[in-house]
Protein backbone atom coordinates (compact mmCIF):
# COMPACT_ATOMS: atom_id res chain seq x y z
CA UNK A 1 0.00 0.00 0.00
CA UNK A 2 1.27 3.42 -0.90
CA UNK A 3 2.55 5.76 1.79
CA UNK A 4 0.30 8.43 0.23
CA UNK A 5 -2.69 6.69 1.80
CA UNK A 6 -1.38 7.67 5.24
CA UNK A 7 -0.71 11.30 4.42
CA UNK A 8 -1.94 13.72 7.07
CA UNK A 9 -4.75 15.00 4.81
CA UNK A 10 -6.11 11.48 4.31
CA UNK A 11 -5.97 10.69 8.01
CA UNK A 12 -7.99 13.85 8.68
CA UNK A 13 -10.45 12.94 5.95
CA UNK A 14 -10.91 9.48 7.46
CA UNK A 15 -11.54 11.08 10.87
CA UNK A 16 -14.05 13.46 9.27
CA UNK A 17 -15.72 10.50 7.58
CA UNK A 18 -16.03 8.65 10.88
CA UNK A 19 -17.64 11.73 12.45
CA UNK A 20 -20.03 12.14 9.53
CA UNK A 21 -21.02 8.47 9.72
CA UNK A 22 -21.64 8.71 13.47
CA UNK A 23 -23.55 11.99 13.25
CA UNK A 24 -25.65 10.98 10.26
CA UNK A 25 -26.41 7.58 11.79
CA UNK A 26 -27.66 9.20 14.99
CA UNK A 27 -29.71 11.74 13.00
CA UNK A 28 -31.23 9.03 10.79
CA UNK A 29 -32.10 7.01 13.88
CA UNK A 30 -33.73 10.03 15.47
CA UNK A 31 -35.72 10.83 12.31
CA UNK A 32 -37.04 7.27 12.14
CA UNK A 33 -37.73 7.31 15.89
CA UNK A 34 -39.95 10.37 15.43
CA UNK A 35 -42.22 8.62 12.91
CA UNK A 36 -45.52 7.45 14.34
CA UNK A 37 -46.47 3.80 14.69
CA UNK A 38 -49.36 4.50 12.29
CA UNK A 39 -46.95 5.80 9.63
CA UNK A 40 -44.99 2.55 9.76
CA UNK A 41 -48.06 0.35 10.23
CA UNK A 42 -48.04 -1.12 6.72
CA UNK A 43 -45.49 -2.45 4.30
CA UNK A 44 -44.88 0.08 1.55
CA UNK A 45 -42.76 -0.56 -1.54
CA UNK A 46 -39.54 -0.31 0.47
CA UNK A 47 -40.51 -2.74 3.24
CA UNK A 48 -42.66 -5.23 1.33
CA UNK A 49 -41.36 -8.79 1.37
CA UNK A 50 -41.30 -10.02 -2.21
CA UNK A 51 -42.11 -13.61 -1.21
CA UNK A 52 -44.28 -15.25 1.41
CA UNK A 53 -42.84 -14.72 4.91
CA UNK A 54 -42.13 -18.40 5.52
CA UNK A 55 -40.14 -18.64 2.26
CA UNK A 56 -38.17 -15.49 3.11
CA UNK A 57 -37.29 -16.78 6.57
CA UNK A 58 -36.23 -20.22 5.30
CA UNK A 59 -34.09 -18.73 2.54
CA UNK A 60 -32.34 -16.36 4.97
CA UNK A 61 -31.68 -19.28 7.32
CA UNK A 62 -30.44 -21.65 4.62
CA UNK A 63 -28.51 -19.33 2.30
CA UNK A 64 -27.31 -16.59 4.66
CA UNK A 65 -27.17 -18.67 7.86
CA UNK A 66 -28.58 -15.59 9.55
CA UNK A 67 -29.26 -17.30 12.89
CA UNK A 68 -25.50 -17.74 13.37
CA UNK A 69 -24.60 -14.05 13.20
CA UNK A 70 -27.65 -11.87 13.75
CA UNK A 71 -27.18 -11.79 17.53
CA UNK A 72 -23.74 -10.23 17.02
CA UNK A 73 -25.24 -7.04 15.58
CA UNK A 74 -25.79 -4.01 17.81
CA UNK A 75 -29.33 -3.14 18.90
CA UNK A 76 -30.17 0.55 19.31
CA UNK A 77 -33.96 0.48 19.14
CA UNK A 78 -34.26 1.87 22.64
CA UNK A 79 -31.49 4.45 22.24
CA UNK A 80 -34.01 7.32 22.28
CA UNK A 81 -36.61 7.85 24.98
CA UNK A 82 -39.69 5.74 24.30
CA UNK A 83 -37.81 3.45 21.92
CA UNK A 84 -38.39 -0.27 21.48
CA UNK A 85 -35.64 -2.84 21.95
CA UNK A 86 -35.68 -5.69 19.47
CA UNK A 87 -32.97 -7.68 21.24
CA UNK A 88 -35.41 -10.32 22.44
CA UNK A 89 -39.10 -11.02 22.25
CA UNK A 90 -40.78 -10.35 25.56
CA UNK A 91 -44.35 -11.42 24.77
CA UNK A 92 -46.29 -13.33 22.14
CA UNK A 93 -49.63 -11.49 22.11
CA UNK A 94 -50.97 -9.88 18.95
CA UNK A 95 -50.48 -6.24 19.98
CA UNK A 96 -46.84 -6.83 20.93
CA UNK A 97 -46.08 -8.77 17.73
CA UNK A 98 -47.69 -6.04 15.60
CA UNK A 99 -45.61 -3.39 17.37
CA UNK A 100 -42.47 -5.47 16.89
CA UNK A 101 -43.22 -5.64 13.14
CA UNK A 102 -43.51 -1.84 13.07
CA UNK A 103 -40.17 -1.52 14.83
CA UNK A 104 -38.48 -3.75 12.26
CA UNK A 105 -39.70 -1.31 9.62
CA UNK A 106 -38.38 1.62 11.66
CA UNK A 107 -34.97 -0.03 11.99
CA UNK A 108 -34.90 -0.92 8.31
CA UNK A 109 -35.75 2.68 7.37
CA UNK A 110 -32.95 3.90 9.61
CA UNK A 111 -30.39 1.74 7.83
CA UNK A 112 -31.68 2.75 4.39
CA UNK A 113 -31.35 6.41 5.42
CA UNK A 114 -27.82 5.83 6.67
CA UNK A 115 -26.82 4.17 3.40
CA UNK A 116 -28.40 7.01 1.43
CA UNK A 117 -25.58 9.26 2.66
CA UNK A 118 -22.93 7.17 0.91
CA UNK A 119 -22.71 9.20 -2.34
CA UNK A 120 -21.90 12.36 -0.39
CA UNK A 121 -18.58 10.91 0.74
CA UNK A 122 -17.36 11.25 -2.84
CA UNK A 123 -17.74 15.05 -2.59
CA UNK A 124 -14.74 15.61 -0.31
CA UNK A 125 -12.81 12.35 -0.44
CA UNK A 126 -10.42 11.09 -3.10
CA UNK A 127 -12.12 8.40 -5.21
CA UNK A 128 -10.47 5.50 -3.38
CA UNK A 129 -11.53 6.78 0.05
CA UNK A 130 -15.04 7.36 -1.32
CA UNK A 131 -15.05 3.72 -2.40
CA UNK A 132 -13.87 2.70 1.07
CA UNK A 133 -16.77 4.68 2.58
CA UNK A 134 -19.16 3.00 0.15
CA UNK A 135 -17.83 -0.39 1.21
CA UNK A 136 -18.17 0.59 4.88
CA UNK A 137 -21.76 1.73 4.33
CA UNK A 138 -22.66 -1.59 2.75
CA UNK A 139 -20.81 -3.76 5.28
CA UNK A 140 -22.19 -1.83 8.27
CA UNK A 141 -25.81 -1.63 7.12
CA UNK A 142 -26.74 -4.54 4.86
CA UNK A 143 -26.51 -7.17 7.64
CA UNK A 144 -28.84 -4.99 9.75
CA UNK A 145 -31.27 -4.61 6.84
CA UNK A 146 -31.27 -8.36 6.26
CA UNK A 147 -31.86 -9.03 9.95
CA UNK A 148 -34.86 -6.70 10.08
CA UNK A 149 -36.40 -8.28 7.00
CA UNK A 150 -35.78 -11.78 8.39
CA UNK A 151 -37.28 -10.87 11.76
CA UNK A 152 -40.29 -9.24 10.10
CA UNK A 153 -40.89 -12.37 8.01
CA UNK A 154 -40.82 -14.52 11.14
CA UNK A 155 -43.06 -12.13 13.07
CA UNK A 156 -45.60 -11.97 10.23
CA UNK A 157 -45.66 -15.75 10.14
CA UNK A 158 -46.28 -15.81 13.91
CA UNK A 159 -49.07 -13.24 13.54
CA UNK A 160 -50.70 -15.28 10.78
CA UNK A 161 -50.66 -18.37 12.98
CA UNK A 162 -52.03 -16.39 15.93
CA UNK A 163 -54.86 -14.88 13.86
CA UNK A 164 -55.74 -18.15 12.13
CA UNK A 165 -55.64 -20.01 15.41
CA UNK A 166 -57.96 -17.54 17.15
Amino acid sequence: MSAAVFERRNVWLAALDAGVWAGWSAFAGYLAHRLSVERLGRDGWLFRLRRRPERVARRYERVLRIKRWKTLLPEAGDLFKGGFSKKRMLRHDRAYLERFVVETRRAELTHWLIMAATPFFFLWNPWWLGLAMLAYGVVANVPCLLTQRYNRARLLRMLDRLILGA
